[in-house]
């Protein structure tokens, strides 16, 4: 390769790298800002509680259970990616046999996603089972298309303990593409709060 070639290949992968920094740098900043420190844009408040600072929760793979399969307690194989990643992602932690707490925290989970339309499909709903029997039937009724993974096996440990453990049975957790732990909120209060810190995050993330 004679030296005119070599320095045309420096140039262009100069060139590249500039472009690069140009659409990435702004973009980096800005989730950092965002999630790394206490700015945030003026005129907003969030409604939950803020984890700061965000918790980045471990990848476990945990398995699924299966709310149209025969026998209470039957699950699938560990699913092939780990929990709480790729979508944005409203989680709540509790017993399968789901209580009127759950129940509450539930339907609050599902009418949020709802109720954000169009962008709808960018968040999951999940519940991790962390102990119990889970009422397959009610929640299949209710909740289609909620996510059951099975938090009972020793593996979950590692993801369980990063979730703040005060009040869980009233608390709904919000967690990022990602999988950081970003936010929680109390399901007995008014939901429109959680709808609005989901429309806001939702506009400003190019993740998920």
């Amino acid at each position: 390769m004679s030296d005119e070639t070599q320095a045309l290949r420096r140039r262009n992968l100069r060139t590249v790298a500039a472009l690069a920094a140009l659409f990435l740098v702004p973009l980096t900043a800005a989730f950092l800002d965002y999630y790394a420190t206490s700015w945030r844009p003026a005129g907003h408040v969030n409604h939950g509680r803020l984890i700061t600072p965000a918790r980045p929760l471990p990848a476990v793979a945990l398995p699924a259970i299966r709310l149209d399969a025969p026998g209470a307690g039957a699950t699938a194989a560990a699913a092939p990616v780990a929990a709480l990643r790729g979508k944005w992602s409203l989680v709540y932690l509790g017993d399968g046999a789901c209580d009127a707490d759950c129940a509450q925290a539930l339907y609050t989970m599902r009418q949020s996603r709802l109720a954000l339309n169009a962008d709808m499909t960018r968040v999951a709903r999940v519940f991790l089972v962390t102990g119990g029997v889970p009422r397959r039937e009610f929640l299949a009724r209710e909740h289609s298309g909620l996510t059951l993974l099975d938090a009972r096996v020793p593996a979950a440990a590692a993801l369980t303990r990063e979730f703040p453990a005060a009040d869980r049975a009233h608390t709904l957790y919000v967690v990022d593409p990602l999988g950081n732990l970003l936010m929680s909120y109390d399901a007995r209060n008014d939901p429109h709060g959680l709808l609005e810190d989901l429309q806001q995050l939702l506009r400003l993330s190019h993740i998920g």
